[in-house]
């Protein structure tokens, strides 16, 4: 098992948390409620959802850690899983991130307007060719979403 499968399985036994895909994109997502908190995007890396307020508060840490990539403008931060410390240094930051989340009632707003460093935007990604296959299902039936004729 690598780290990333490690990982992955470690948060899968969290009760808070439960998995899903996110809207990113992300093969693999965990979610509080219906707050997505962690991220993997392939590879190493991991995002976490720490919202710009616990950044602020553990920056200081963050910054010591190479482990840890942190854009200035987001609430979400890269953890890359290189060794099995790093793996506890991601349930930590999940733990902040989760303690964040019960903590902001406005999260939810956040978490539309702030993409995870992967993302360009939070808005659920559709396949290519969504639009003309729905279009074709309404000229097939000739009925619209709101069951009126089109």
């Amino acid at each position: 098992m690598n780290l990333v499968e490690h990982a992955n399985a470690r948060l899968a036994g969290w009760p808070a948390l439960s998995r899903g895909r996110a809207r990113c994109g992300a093969r693999h997502c965990f979610s509080a409620g219906t707050q997505e908190i962690v991220h993997f995007h392939g590879g190493n890396e991991v995002d976490v959802h720490l919202t710009h307020g616990m950044i602020d508060r553990l920056r200081p840490a963050l910054q010591r850690s190479s482990a840890l990539k942190l854009p200035t403008a987001s609430g979400w931060i890269t953890v890359r899983l290189e060794s099995g410390s790093d793996i506890d240094l991601l349930a930590t930051l999940v733990s902040a991130a989760l303690f964040a989340t019960g903590n902001r009632s406005e999260l939810a707003e956040t978490v539309r307007t702030d993409p995870c460093t992967q993302g360009s935007s939070q808005a659920p990604c559709r396949r290519p060719d969504w639009r003309s296959r729905r279009h074709m299902r309404w000229r097939r039936t000739g009925k619209t979403p709101h069951g009126m004729a089109g």
